[in-house]
């Protein structure tokens, strides 16, 4: 039986059912006053999916508030639907098709996707290389900055830096405003353990992190070297091999995405590829995953479409 036969993909009441108790893991919780005790299911006829009601406050509440789906006409079914497609998809869904797919308005699809975007964004990460491991440090180039005339190198493009810890397999990503070494060491010394061995590539905004780390590997693509020859531990092919992914859907799923926006994008590929198959984490404990991270991250629409 196909996954998305499941009830809580068709039946609005299931669908409720089902991120209530995993996102009131301890029973429902009123977001007004935060009481637990004197809260009770409302189930009147005439009553909407969903309604609870705290007796301490007196106040109607649904789980939706706090959450990206506050304030939302879409029903819950088509949210987990949508969900559990841009969280099982590898390379990204874009929002035309989750249009055809789910049968919203293209508006409503992109919006959705923004906010699932939203959701897929997490700042607890722990630091990296904190055993001594390599964390693989390279930035890459996408798209275009708007405004900014096109030139022969990567000045005019968006600029992206990513670190990978090999021993968790673990990503994270940033958009940066250039690739000067006064932009990208704070940053790595920030995310990166002291004691790490830090890989890059021979660019010169990383030539003073042999100063901080353990050990600085690094390989010269200019003269087509991509492992070192004496140490083959020494490569940044782990992080490159990641901007494959991120590159491929973004210009064959998105195929464009302004400044912005950027920031949820990387959020979107970082999720997956922290949580995906390789670490033991299939499409619906994924997507269970990403619902957890609902709470706290209303988008409203003027935010999602307002320049950063």
């Amino acid at each position: 039986m196909s996954n998305l036969s499941a009830p809580h993909f068709h039946d609005e009441q299931a669908a409720y059912a089902y991120v209530e108790k995993r996102l009131w893991t301890q029973g429902a919780v009123c977001p007004h006053c935060g009481g637990m005790e004197r809260v009770g299911k409302l189930a009147g006829k005439t009553t909407r999916v969903g309604l609870w009601k705290c007796y301490q406050c007196r106040k109607p509440f649904t789980v939706k508030i706090g959450t990206i789906f506050e304030a939302s006409k879409v029903p819950m079914r088509l949210w987990l639907q949508a969900m559990y497609l841009i969280a099982g998809s590898k390379k990204g869904i874009s929002s035309n098709q989750l249009h055809r797919i789910l049968g919203v308005t293209l508006k409503t699809a992109w919006f959705m996707s923004h906010r699932i975007r939203e959701a897929m964004r997490s700042s607890d990460m722990p630091i990296f290389g904190g055993d001594g491991g390599a964390v693989e440090v390279d930035e890459t180039f996408i798209g275009q900055l708007k405004g900014v005339p096109k030139r022969r190198a990567f000045h005019h493009k968006m600029k992206v830096l990513a670190l990978i810890d090999r021993d968790t397999r673990q990503a994270r990503t940033m958009v940066i405003s250039d690739v000067n070494a006064k932009t990208l060491m704070p940053i790595v010394l920030d995310n990166v353990a002291r004691e790490a061995r830090v890989m890059t590539d021979e660019h010169s905004g990383y030539r003073d992190v042999g100063k901080f780390f353990a050990a600085h590997g690094t390989t010269s693509h200019g003269r087509g070297e991509y492992v070192n020859v004496e140490d083959c531990t020494i490569h940044s092919n782990t992080v490159e091999g990641y901007f494959s992914i991120f590159k491929r859907g973004m210009k064959g799923v998105y195929q464009h995405c302004g400044e912005q926006h950027l920031h949820r994008y990387l959020a979107e590929y970082e999720f997956r590829y922290n949580n995906r198959s390789a670490l033991g984490v299939e499409d619906t404990e994924r997507s269970d995953r990403l619902l957890a991270g609902v709470v706290g991250k209303r988008l409203t629409y003027e935010t999602a479409s307002a320049r950063a």
